[in-house]
């Protein structure tokens, strides 16, 4: 469990500074703006966890700055989720691994969602495939964590404000060691 911990303290320590693509803050500024969000709205800790790494996958792949703006997709959502499987339940890795799927979701079932997504999450959304169809759709929502997916979508595109006071990454030690001791965490201990 320590060797997790200082694995996803370095991973954010070392590589959440770079500029969160357009936006004006950090990774690690939007993660801990998901994170306290979600804190804030009284969800479970395997939820606030998610969201404060939901986009470890930008950090740790090897495609460079932007990629998006190259036209690649840099399936951030699956590589997070692998990474977090070894360490977490599903109930952290799965809604990390579906939140690409929840934007496309809110875009296909939500009147004016697409219209608030920032330029990055519309160019990103391209790459991604769009809004579901009826039948992506049907078969998001058979998915077990599809809705917390959408939660934490949410807190995803809500958490992109320059000078927003949060909590330090070290403020959710105690959840993450909770959960990475928790029964069905992969590769705790």
């Amino acid at each position: 469990m320590k060797d997790a911990m200082q694995e996803l303290e370095r991973i954010y320590a070392e590589k959440a500074t770079r500029r969160y693509g357009l936006e004006t803050i950090s990774q690690l500024d939007h993660a801990l703006q998901g994170a306290a969000l979600a804190q804030a709205d009284g969800e479970p800790d395997a939820l606030v966890v998610a969201t404060l790494l939901h986009d470890i996958g930008h950090m740790v792949h090897k495609l460079g700055e932007k990629p998006a703006e190259r036209g690649i997709d840099d399936l951030h959502e699956v590589l997070g989720a692998k990474q977090l499987a070894r360490l977490f339940g599903p109930e952290v890795s799965e809604p990390v691994r579906l939140h690409v799927a929840a934007k496309r979701y809110l875009c296909a079932v939500e009147p004016g969602y697409f219209d608030r997504l920032s330029t990055d999450s519309v160019r990103s959304l391209a790459l991604q495939g769009g809004p579901m169809t009826p039948e992506e759709v049907e078969e998001f929502r058979r998915q077990p964590h599809w809705q917390d997916a959408v939660k934490l979508r949410r807190y995803d595109e809500a958490a992109k404000v320059p000078g927003m006071q949060v909590p330090p990454f070290a403020a959710y030690a105690d959840r993450l060691r909770g959960l990475l001791s928790a029964p069905g965490a992969r590769g705790a201990g």
